[in-house]
């Protein structure tokens, strides 16, 4: 019930605005749903659903503003949203303001948003009871035939068309990158600067393809290689995937006195696969929670991601397979923050699927996901039969290349951070990014982390670069490894 009314509530959205309404009323800010601390306003900018026609129906985008801590300074503004597709944004700024130096927040009001259809702006659902774990819709060919996956995958997209069509047309980066442009416009500034992770990242190059004169510092933390989004990025990312796990698979047997969950990387291994297999057929029951295999496949892949989380995600793991509730709980289905009302509750996967479905085509013939998964199930064990393998993208009801090319961008120089051992956005992501926007300079940290400078893993010459970019305009000479 929850959900159908949130549906109802955004379908409510859709009104017609008289030409020029988007971002050009005066913003009313109050307090920002699900968040306590006073400093962060919200206001609301109407936008059009499709901004190829701009008289045409509209919907709400949150945004909220952490205002500059030295007013005489103030630079203008820092705008930055949520990862994913998927994750919230307004409470961005906060968490932003936790990580750059106080320079930086002397001199930029920082203003985050929800991107159209997550959460507080206009929320989309695809009619499912929760959320997949991580946000992700993902099945593995090792425990579910391709027939099967391709009827719950053709299924999930139908549902998705009956309860969110309307929005499923417009749910591309490329509109998101419109709407950040009217946010500046409705905020009343020339040129806005940017500072964005992982799929944010790539959301920032959009924006500057679209509006280069509208850029002013833009710093891009592990973007996604516009040109590969969204299946050739997914693919690509399989080595990396296998070489952080088999990294992970180590540090668990050299701490094997810890966890007891085998002495070498291989028997760590046969434990895992055992306790994937097992939980396929029937969910693992540690304490008052039945692990599924999607669950703790999530689990592994936040190691995979961070390495940071290498102890957190043993012990739990550790727990899990001996049945007992793990110490450390680790959140694997994104929700809204408690007090942020009429979000649905699959809102972060429906969002996910909307944009990866939505941004380009995919391959609708099975035997296309089928050679891949016999070509790289192979070679990659361990993630190959889940990122081959189909998804509801092949069943989609819109298929369009809606991706503007990276060659195409042409935004004054900025500046991308990466980690060289990044599974989730390798760097070669970044690398091509900075290669195409010309002046750009990559600068890099040798860590099996994820977003290092969002993440808090920058050392401090990845800050100090940050900071001497974003408060004085200097970039590296030269890409650094720092």
């Amino acid at each position: 019930m929850r959900a159908v009314a949130a549906v109802v509530m955004a379908c409510l959205t859709l009104v017609v605005a008289p030409a020029g309404v988007a971002g050009g009323a005066t913003l009313a800010w109050r307090d920002c749903p699900g968040i306590d601390d006073p400093r962060l306003r919200c206001a609301t900018v109407r936008v059009p659903l499709d901004h190829a026609r701009p008289a045409g129906p509209t919907i709400d985008i949150m945004i909220s503003r952490l205002p500059a801590t030295d007013p005489a300074l103030r630079r203008g503004v820092l705008v930055t949203t949520g990862g994913g597709p998927g994750g919230a944004g307004v409470p961005e700024p906060l968490n932003l303001a936790t990580v750059v130096d106080p320079a930086v927040l002397a001199r930029y009001d920082i203003v985050g948003f929800d991107m159209r259809f997550v959460e507080r702006s206009t929320p989309i659902t695809c009619g499912q009871p929760e959320e997949e774990p991580g946000g992700y819709w993902v099945r593995s060919a090792t425990y579910q035939s391709l027939k099967d996956t391709a009827a719950e995958a053709r299924e999930y997209a139908r549902a998705c068309a009956r309860h969110a069509g309307w929005a499923l047309p417009f749910a591309t980066t490329a509109q998101a990158a419109r709407d950040m442009d009217a946010i500046r416009a409705g905020l009343g500034e020339r040129k806005l600067s940017f500072l964005g992770g992982s799929y944010a990242a790539m959301l920032g190059v959009a924006y500057g393809t679209l509006f280069p004169h509208r850029v002013d510092r833009f710093v891009l933390d592990s973007p996604v290689n516009y040109d590969l989004a969204w299946r050739p990025y997914e693919l690509r990312r399989l080595p990396a995937f296998e070489e952080n796990y088999a990294a992970f698979t180590g540090y668990l047997a050299d701490n094997d006195a810890a966890f007891g969950l085998g002495g070498t990387p291989v028997e760590v291994a046969e434990t895992l696969s055992r306790a994937f297999a097992e939980a396929a057929v029937e969910p693992i029951v540690a304490g008052d929670h039945a692990w599924t295999t999607g669950e703790l496949g999530s689990l592994t892949v936040i190691a995979t991601y961070f390495e940071q989380l290498w102890p957190v995600v043993a012990t739990d793991l550790a727990a899990i397979l001996a049945r007992t509730p793990p110490p450390i709980p680790l959140d694997l289905r994104p929700a809204p923050l408690p007090g942020t009302p009429g979000v649905p509750v699959d809102n972060h996967t429906a969002v996910n699927m909307a944009f990866r479905c939505g941004d380009d085509a995919w391959p609708r013939d099975l035997a296309t996901y089928r050679r891949d998964l016999t070509r790289l199930g192979t070679r990659y064990p361990v993630f190959g039969p889940s990122i081959a393998n189909l998804n509801p993208c092949a069943f989609w009801p819109v298929s369009q290349d809606n991706t503007p090319p990276l060659a195409g961008n042409r935004a004054p120089a900025a500046l991308v951070v990466a980690a060289l051992r990044d599974a989730s956005v390798p760097p070669a992501n970044s690398a091509a990014t900075a290669r195409a926007i010309t002046g750009s300079r990559l600068v890099t940290v040798d860590k099996q982390t994820h977003v290092p400078l969002l993440g808090g893993q920058a050392n401090a010459c990845l800050a100090g670069l940050v900071t001497a970019y974003l408060v004085h305009g200097h970039l590296p000479e030269q890409d650094t490894a720092c």
